[in-house]
């Protein structure tokens, strides 16, 4: 039953994603708000069908958190619906990227006139500073940088540590508040794998990293803020479940 309630929304998620794409296409030629607001619109969408088809809430806690204007937003990343979040939180979030993903028909279309920064990991010093600068221009006008500071994926409890590179140049280079934000969102939704688990999803924001701080500082405080807010949010996702630490490593 698990199965088949996770394949009947993932069609709804990727049908929808198929047709608002073509849907959407007026609108590389209007104002940029109006591709952000169709994003956040197929998020709610998202969340709609997680809690309709597969049995999934999503919650979110620690709003009062979150300062005015522009910010770093940095997430543990544990699935999909990860990058869609800050859609439903952020008034303007701009999303970090692998410059390939420009290249995909819609995805990369939509990205680029949502001014979305690519990064373009085996680039040179230039490179580096033109996608800073290009990040400072967009704070200017007050919108909210979103990073995952492991690089990558990760199942609940799991990490491999966080890469300082990325997330330090941007705190540096725009001397923004940085927030660090909790999940046990793979609970329900895995990494990698079809099946979608009943549950609460939680994504809590945590108090925000005053901006001037070295590098070490920085992710010193953003691991030791984000990683234990993790873990009481898996304890507490499983006993929800009624599963095991065990089990979750088995699965």
């Amino acid at each position: 039953m698990l199965l088949l309630r996770s394949l009947v929304f993932l069609a709804w998620m990727y049908g929808l994603m198929f047709l608002m794409g073509v849907l959407w296409l007026p609108s590389l030629f209007m104002p940029r708000t109006v591709i952000r607001d169709g994003v956040r619109f197929y998020a709610g969408t998202i969340r709609w069908g997680l809690h309709a088809i597969c049995g999934i809430r999503t919650e979110f806690r620690g709003l009062e958190h979150l300062p005015p204007g522009p910010i770093i937003y940095a997430a543990k990343h544990q699935c999909m619906w990860d990058v869609f979040v800050p859609f439903l939180i952020l008034s303007d979030p701009v999303i970090t990227m692998k410059r390939e993903l420009l290249w995909y028909p819609f995805l990369g279309w939509y990205a680029m006139k949502l001014r979305m920064i690519a990064i373009d990991r085996g680039g040179a010093a230039k490179t580096v500073k033109k996608m800073l600068n290009a990040a400072a221009q967009r704070a200017s006008v007050g919108r909210q940088f979103v990073i995952f500071p492991e690089g990558t994926r990760h199942p609940p409890g799991v990490t491999t540590g966080y890469f300082a590179a990325g997330t330090s140049a941007f705190y540096k280079k725009l001397g923004v508040p940085c927030v660090p934000v909790a999940t046990n969102s793979g609970l329900c939704w895995p990494a990698r794998g079809l099946v979608r688990r009943p549950g609460t999803v939680v994504f809590e924001l945590l108090d925000p990293i005053e901006p001037g701080l070295d590098r070490r500082a920085l992710m010193s405080r953003l691991e030791a803020a984000i990683e234990p807010a993790s873990e009481k949010l898996l304890e507490e996702g499983l006993e929800a479940q009624g599963r095991t630490r065990a089990e979750l490593e088995l699965a």
